[in-house]
């Protein structure tokens, strides 16, 4: 009995239905189905990256607008305080001394939360011990 799609016997190099034959043509099948599943993901990858690095360019762009933005509407915010306090110094001063103030406040922020404390895997290794604590609960009792 021939395979349609080539003309050679069921069963690869083997008698007709062997063993042996049966054997290579999964093996043989099971690497060529690896490696296409492997070209499938390098190239999904490959895809992937493409629009990572895309979307990281225009969060960059973002970032440098936003911060263009950030300056003129501080500048437009001491241009007001300005006409308010009339004195462009003293504007500048306090408009510079908030900022200052939530700079301050935000690394401090940043700082307890990149704590070493913070990183512990709490609720892991709570959850851990409780398994360990049922299962040594199980095999006593």
């Amino acid at each position: 009995m021939a395979d349609p799609t080539d003309g050679r016997p069921i069963g690869g190099t083997g008698t007709p239905g062997s063993i042996q034959g049966l054997l290579g043509d999964a093996l043989r099948e099971t690497t060529d189905l690896a490696r296409k599943e492997i070209a499938l993901f390098r190239t999904e990858m490959s895809n992937n990256l493409r629009s990572l690095f895309l979307g990281l360019g225009m969060m960059v762009g973002a970032a440098v607008f936003a911060v263009v933005a950030l300056l003129v509407l501080t500048d437009a915010l001491v241009k007001w305080l300005a006409t308010v306090v009339n004195s462009e110094a003293l504007a500048a001063l306090i408009v510079g001394a908030v900022f200052l103030a939530i700079g301050i406040g935000l690394a401090l922020w940043g700082r307890s939360a990149m704590s070493l404390s913070t990183l512990t895997p709490t609720r892991t290794t709570r959850q851990v011990r409780q398994d360990a604590r049922v299962l040594s609960e199980r095999v006593s009792g």
